[in-house]
């Protein structure tokens, strides 16, 4: 069987812990802060862990050697 290639988006994106969860940047922080609360603003700071069926997915289809 062929090698598989990893999706070069992907890499830039996720990263996984050493317990092979995925860590993910958080969505909706890019523009239109203003609207947005505080709280929203601060608990979307730094990374966050996927779920588990969302990280299976990511690790199968674009990350397949991580």
């Amino acid at each position: 069987m062929p090698k598989l290639k990893t999706k070069s988006g992907a890499k830039k994106r996720f990263r996984t812990t050493a317990k092979g969860r995925v860590r993910a940047g958080s969505a909706g922080l890019r523009h239109n802060m203003r609207k947005r609360p505080q709280r929203r603003k601060r608990q979307g700071r730094g990374t966050k862990v996927l779920t588990a069926g969302d990280g299976k997915r990511i690790r199968r289809y674009f990350l397949p050697y991580s």
